[in-house]
């Protein structure tokens, strides 16, 4: 019998993408439930999630990507869990290359590649921390890493605890799935998100996603040199 497969999208503010997003996810015909985790919008991201046809659930503040998926996985049982991101638009019809090595058996979480960026963002300062960070603490060399695009067995989130909060969620996720000895496979996917320039916003958003990354690894005393 086939897994049920849960979709599950944080998002903050992302009026103009949500619906696209959830249009791509139902055009995939892999989805069983989509679940929107709205992270304290101020903009109409939950109207257009639930026009949409997602189920909506609420969080009253913004409290980061990871308590959002935290937040969702309460309503997720057994099955597979399908983690997108808000922003990749119908670009999410993709995510059956995520589901199809966990449905059969060949992994346990796959992680979306996804195709170069069409313009120089920052400086791979993040991207470059975080490869470090998971060969020295696994002995494991992960292409994209940092990508939110991923297919999760229910039983491997059980076992490996609560989902890391800001910006150290997937980093968190994939080295404690490789520690436990799990299967984790990288999958090319064509999905686009919105890309951040090497701009004031741009680098204010790398600066966090570093800071988060490198302050969780130290606290929780994983090799970061």
């Amino acid at each position: 019998m086939k897994p049920e497969v849960a979709v599950l999208i944080p998002a903050y503010n992302e009026e103009d993408y949500i619906g696209g997003t959830i249009l791509g996810v139902r055009a995939s015909g892999s989805a069983d439930r989509i679940i929107v985790v709205d992270d304290g919008s101020t903009d109409d991201t939950a109207a257009v999630a639930a026009r949409s046809g997602a189920e909506v659930l609420r969080i009253e503040s913004n409290r980061g990507k990871g308590y959002a998926l935290n937040y969702g996985l309460q309503r997720i049982k057994s099955g597979i869990v399908v983690f997108i991101d808000a922003d990749v638009g119908q670009s999410a019809v993709e995510l059956q290359k995520l589901v199809a090595p966990v449905v059969s058996g060949k992994a346990d979480m796959t992680i979306g590649v996804l195709p170069p960026a069409s313009r120089k963002g920052g400086f791979g300062l993040v991207k470059k921390l975080a490869d470090t960070i998971v060969k020295r603490n696994t002995g494991r060399k992960l292409s994209a890493g940092l990508s939110g695009q991923r297919a999760v067995r229910m039983e491997l989130l059980s076992a490996i605890g609560p989902v890391p909060g800001g910006f150290a969620a997937e980093i968190g996720l994939n080295i404690k799935a490789l520690a436990k000895g799990y299967r984790v496979v990288e999958v090319p996917v064509n999905m686009f998100h919105r890309e951040s320039g090497r701009n004031k916003k741009g680098f204010m958003h790398r600066g966090k996603q570093f800071m988060d990354i490198l302050l969780f690894c130290l606290r929780k005393g994983w090799d970061v040199k």
